[in-house]
């Protein structure tokens, strides 16, 4: 048969050099592109046999095969596959994209610039992967019911050439005559069978075909038995009802590098226009990165249980980072290089699935198994909290399934829908305290006359909590409340003060709070009587609208500036220490020996909410001036 040579379109060869240079990152992917491309020729295999019993051709032992050879430095990808035709050898592989050639020439350029997001999807560009590895490529096929086959062969520089031959087997070949190895550029020796192997393993283990590897020759000129590469265990397209929990439970410490079970499996598929399968793990443990800024997170991606990329960040929200996992696309669109995705409509078809799939899974956790739920709750209830600021599409959900500890006498975690449920008549508030610690938030002063009356208090000691209560605002009509933020006005007891006896208080105190107001211009905007303080002399308490010191410290640490709040000052007008500061301020005419007591006073109120007085040295001072004048 004679042989005719071609040579590239001028795009093509710019493409082909720009293929063979600087598309892909790790050269290790030339075999999964040419592994993926023959286990589609397999798949394309089946249904046209299945469209058409009469078709001549053998679908008896469909497998792919690799095949070395050291001494000549070469590697063959063989399948026994659909096949081509000469003329579509021409035109898929001669022109690598065809009339599209020169628009995807100018995309892929404009992509480089911008992370080099890219179609290789859309191209099938694939197969000129084989260059970075190989100086010469060799292509030897024959479609499936045709009598003739056709080779194809480049150097991969200007000039192809095309014949036709008839003793070409079903299926395609690809030989490779590789390069000589060069590890400081990531050109390793394609002819060692551990490194087949470890790509195989890696990159294709699931592919629904096997991939065997032609064993070589013995002294006796016979092949020693092939030996299958891949698993083709996909357990994620299989139904739950055919896989044990201890496969699962070894997948998930594969992909998880946990030597510890998950919580909780889940599986998903999807059907529809756009298909794919997922099996997501819930660990039962925290990772120790979970709130470090550059923790690698995200799911395995497969397309056609090709392997694509590890850490997919764009297939869950960041508060789902502990989530692990596989999804396998039927199809998507992805960058030249399959290692970048698009952010096209299906990534986020499948983000929002798999989010709601995940929550769902962590609300079905919370009714059918209380311990498994508690578990999950202690490890990632922080994280999950992030949702509730960053997701308001899926906030009810989030809602749904948060629990906080209470100051409610059984002493459990309790949900805002509990809360409620639970609310005394005529309480309209769902009140919560916030602090570093619950120690520290169980002896806060703020609480003190919500812990007399019995009203239940939600303890959140989470610093996420400092930001989603104000993202959140309410529920179910019910309007999240601080016990540290405003006035506070509890239903009245049997002992309270009469409005009488009030007024009178107020009218006692307005002196001694205006003057405390002017001494404290620095540091606070008012100074009022409590009603939330029982034992405790005093109180900082901020408006509605303010951050929270916690809260200010926060956007501090991120590198914003935010101005310092200054907050109220409340004073309990029943309390010793007030009535004798009243009584002094009352009495005599020179106040400025109560200008200390002033001070220590609002420093107290600081210490007693976990802060820290504005000059520590000159607090210690004044206490133990005031110690020692008690002695």
């Amino acid at each position: 048969m004679s042989t005719e040579t071609f040579e590239f379109q001028v795009e093509a060869r710019q493409l082909l050099q720009l293929m063979i240079h600087s598309v892909y990152s790790n050269k290790d992917v030339f075999l999964r592109e040419l592994v993926s491309n023959a286990s589609d020729a397999l798949d394309k295999l089946r249904l046209a046999k299945l469209r058409d019993d009469t078709l001549d051709a053998d679908v008896s032992d469909p497998h792919i095969e690799l095949e070395t050879d050291p001494d000549a430095r070469t590697l063959t990808v063989r399948d026994n596959g659909i096949g081509m035709s000469y003329d579509e050898v021409g035109e898929l592989i001669g022109t690598i994209a065809n009339s599209g050639t020169a628009q995807f020439l100018k995309e892929l350029k404009e992509a480089q610039d911008a992370e080099e997001e890219g179609l290789i999807g859309q191209f099938g560009v694939g197969f000129y992967s084989g260059f970075m590895v190989a100086d010469e490529v060799t292509l030897l096929t024959r479609k499936a019911g045709e009598k003739q086959g056709t080779r194809w062969s480049s150097r991969g520089e200007g000039t192809y050439t095309l014949e036709r031959v008839d003793d070409a087997p079903q299926g395609t070949s690809v030989v490779l005559h590789l390069k000589p190895a060069d590890p400081d550029n990531q050109l390793h020796d394609y002819t060692a069978v551990w490194k087949l192997k470890e790509i195989v393993k890696r990159y294709s283990d699931f592919i629904t075909w096997p991939i065997r590897l032609v064993g070589e020759k013995g002294d006796d000129g016979k092949a020693a038995e092939p030996e299958t590469l891949n698993s083709m265990k996909a357990l994620w397209a299989r139904p739950r009802d055919e896989v044990s929990e201890d496969e699962y439970h070894e997948l998930y410490k594969h992909i998880g590098h946990d030597w510890r079970e998950p919580l909780e499996t889940i599986q998903l598929h999807a059907e529809g226009t756009f298909e794919y399968q997922a099996l997501l793990f819930v660990p039962s443990h925290a990772p120790h990165d979970l709130f470090r800024q550059n923790m690698r997170h995200g799911l395995q991606l497969y397309v056609k249980r090709v392997f694509i990329m590890d850490d997919c960040e764009a297939l869950l929200p960041s508060y789902l980072r502990f989530v692990k996992g596989v999804v396998d696309a039927q199809d998507l669109s992805l960058n030249v290089s399959r290692e970048i995705l698009q952010q096209d409509r299906h990534i986020r078809m499948m983000q929002r699935r798999l989010t709601k799939k995940v929550l769902s899974s962590v609300k079905s956790m919370m009714t059918r198994d209380a311990d498994k739920y508690a578990t999950f709750w202690r490890e990632f209830g922080a994280v999950l909290k992030e949702g509730l600021v960053t997701d308001p599409d899926n906030r009810d959900a989030l809602l749904a399934v948060a629990s906080f500890a209470s100051t409610h006498e059984d002493g459990d975690a309790v949900t805002l829908k509990q809360y409620v449920e639970r609310l005394p008549e005529g309480q309209d508030d769902i009140y919560y305290i916030t602090g570093e610690s619950r120690e520290a938030i169980d002896n806060s002063p703020h609480m003190e006359a919500f812990r007399e009356r019995g009203i239940e208090v939600l303890l959140l000691t989470d610093p996420v909590d400092e930001v989603w209560v104000d993202a959140v605002g309410e529920f179910e009509g019910k309007r999240l409340r601080s016990v540290a933020k405003g006035e506070i006005d509890l239903d009245a007891r049997e002992d309270d003060k009469s409005e009488d006896e009030q007024k009178q208080q107020a009218e006692a105190y307005a002196g001694l709070l205006g003057w405390m107001r002017e001494r404290l211009d620095d540091d606070v905007k008012e100074v009022r009587l409590s009603t939330r303080l029982t034992r405790s002399p005093a109180c900082l308490v901020a408006d509605a609208d303010d951050l929270t010191p916690a809260l200010e410290n926060m956007y501090r640490a991120m590198g914003q500036e935010v101005p310092h709040s200054k907050r109220v000052l409340e004073l309990n007008p029943d309390h010793a220490l007030v009535k004798g500061l009243n009584e002094a301020y009352t009495e005599r005419e020179d106040r400025s020996e109560l200008a200390d007591t002033a001070e220590l006073l609002y420093a107290l109120a600081v210490v007693a909410e976990g802060g820290r007085p504005k000059d520590p040295a000159r607090f210690v001072r004044l206490t133990a001036d005031r110690l020692e004048r008690t002695l």
